[in-house]
């Protein structure tokens, strides 16, 4: 069962989660969310754990709990929207006659 947790101090490591997820059960993946640019944690993370009933037990027991000054907010993953196609290229359409020198 793959959870959100969000609302993390930005100095939350994966370890960290780890390490208060096992409590309820086996974690399977850690992936906090980190900021291409600076490198940063964004503050929330995905935990997989185990099967659907450590997965709940995770939620019932941290959702809200007090972390580094925070009251976390678990719950359990949607699934990810496809956002669809992505367009490629540079700088988009332009005007075609100015392009081609008829303007």
């Amino acid at each position: 069962m793959k959870l959100f947790v969000g609302n993390l101090s930005f100095e939350t490591t994966e370890n960290d989660l780890q390490d208060l997820f096992e409590k309820h059960g086996q974690v399977s993946e850690v992936a906090l969310m980190m900021d291409r640019m600076t490198g940063k944690s964004r503050g929330f993370a995905f935990v997989t754990m185990g099967d659907k009933t450590q997965g709940e037990a995770a939620v019932a027991a941290l959702n809200g709990q007090q972390v580094a000054g925070r009251a976390l907010t678990v719950n359990e993953a949607s699934p990810r929207e496809d956002r669809g196609a992505r367009p490629s290229g540079g700088a988009g359409g332009g005007n075609r006659k100015f392009a081609q020198g008829r303007w």
